[in-house]
């Protein structure tokens, strides 16, 4: 009778041994490997060579997690979205966001916390404000989607009273849980014994970007009367107010007519590309040639500073309020933006790309008004540390600069902290996060939160 016993687990060959002579080893080598490890035979791979396939699987595994969660968003996009204008968006936030962090600096002074900005000493940075100063880019991407937003609503039946009140909701929610916080730690810093100056340069900083939600707010209330505004009026406007305030030495409060005037040329920008008026792509080009040479003409020959952000103790400042050199500079950010549609549109069509400009889109808010309170909160958390180059430096120097490009990293972890801790409470409680619960799935709640996010 044949031997029906079970073989000897010990008689069965290793994996080494049932190698072929030649065939490449994981640890590098041709050959098998010598029980006494001879000097022609490979080495049995150690720990360290086995290392890299756990991490090649982790990667994977998060790129695989990625990729379906940024298909789930893409798949879930309504095919008449406009993408290019949320990517247009995402970068006029990025841009703010970016150039405050690189243009402004507390420095440590004694005891006290005091701002600073390398333009001053550093003239030559100029371009810098060139690159990261959009907010013409986000107004006009804003009177875009309010004018097509609120020819929508007419034509679904909803008045402008609640149209209005859903549009402010989204500004002002977020905006209000940034106030209610710095108006506490305002006062426990005062009532600690904190210095004034010190209070105040934390809370200015703070609040800097509200100035920007009660334009925007103005214009989004006034969208129906200004639907159909030709962009040469507020622009003539503009020349007027610079023309009486340097030309003819009238009084510096003027100006601050610009604050609404300004604005609402890129503003009625975004009507006229609703109305269809800019498709054209020799409107973009006129924009983009005419406001760079208005400029560049202002810049050279009429005096106004370079730099198209406020510097500290600077004379004239090109946005604080803004100037007929900083709407021309706008004209052009904005011309760059149309020319830029179809190319920014094709890049949306990959999923990744879109899902990451959908998901900033969703956070915007929250990131423009928490990012300031991000780079203090780094500040002050280093204050024990001493002074940190780039960080409680004064910004007086190409190594201030390198220094800086260091912290950006930290900044945007902490700007993260904050939006996720409040992002809920700005966004109110009916737009929570969809989670698994009785009777739903996770799959279900992650096809909801990718709808919510592609909306």
């Amino acid at each position: 009778m044949p031997d029906t016993r079970r073989p000897n687990r010990t008689t069965r060959p290793s994996p080494a041994s049932a190698s072929a002579p030649g065939c490449a080893e994981p640890g590098g080598g041709t050959g098998t490997a010598a029980p006494g490890g001879g000097t022609g035979a490979a080495a049995a791979p150690g720990p360290a060579a086995s290392r890299p396939a756990p991490v090649a699987r982790a990667v994977g595994a998060v790129r695989g997690r990625v990729g379906r969660a940024a298909g789930r968003i893409d798949a879930a996009t309504p095919p008449s979205r406009d993408r290019a204008v949320d990517a247009l968006r995402a970068c006029a936030v990025l841009g703010v966001v970016l150039g405050h962090w690189l243009v402004t600096a507390l420095v440590a002074d004694g005891g006290d916390l005091r701002t600073a900005s390398p333009l001053g000493p550093m003239p030559w940075l100029a371009p810098v404000s060139w690159t990261f100063q959009t907010l013409a880019v986000f107004f006009l991407v804003g009177g875009h989607v309010a004018t097509r937003g609120y020819a929508a609503a007419r034509a679904r039946g909803t008045g402008y009273g609640r149209w209005l009140r859903a549009r402010l909701a989204r500004l002002f929610r977020p905006a209000g849980v940034l106030l209610a916080l710095w108006t506490a730690v305002a006062a426990a810093l005062l009532l600690s014994g904190a210095p004034y100056p010190t209070v105040r340069a934390l809370v200015r900083l703070a609040f800097a970007p509200m100035w920007f939600l009660l334009v925007f707010a103005a214009l989004t209330a006034a969208t129906p009367l200004l639907a159909r505004l030709h962009p040469l009026w507020p622009l003539a406007v503009v020349l007027h107010v610079d023309l009486v305030r340097f030309g003819l030495g009238g009084p510096g409060g003027i100006g601050w007519i610009n604050l609404a005037a300004g604005w609402l040329v890129p503003y009625t920008l975004g009507a006229a590309w609703t109305r269809g008026e800019l498709d054209r792509r020799s409107t973009g080009l006129l924009l983009l040639g005419g406001g760079a040479a208005a400029t560049a003409g202002l810049v050279a020959w009429a005096g106004y500073p370079a730099a198209m952000v406020g510097v500290p103790g600077a004379a004239v400042s090109n946005l604080n309020p803004p100037t007929l050199a900083a709407v021309t500079f706008g004209l052009a950010q904005c011309g760059l933006a149309l020319l830029l549609r179809e190319r920014l549109g094709r890049a949306m069509r990959r999923p990744v790309a879109w899902a990451a400009v959908a998901l900033l889109n969703l956070s915007a808010m929250t990131v423009f008004l928490w990012h300031q309170t991000a780079l203090m909160a780094t500040t002050v958390t280093g204050l024990p540390a001493g002074p940190l180059p780039g960080l409680h430096t004064p910004p007086d120097g190409p190594g201030w600069i390198a220094a800086r490009l260091l912290w950006l990293p930290v900044f945007a972890l902490v700007l993260a902290v904050c939006g996720s801790a409040f992002r809920r409470a700005g966004h109110g409680p009916g737009r929570r996060a969809p989670r698994p619960g009785p009777g739903r799935s996770r799959r279900a709640a992650r096809e909801e939160t990718a709808l919510r996010v592609a909306a």
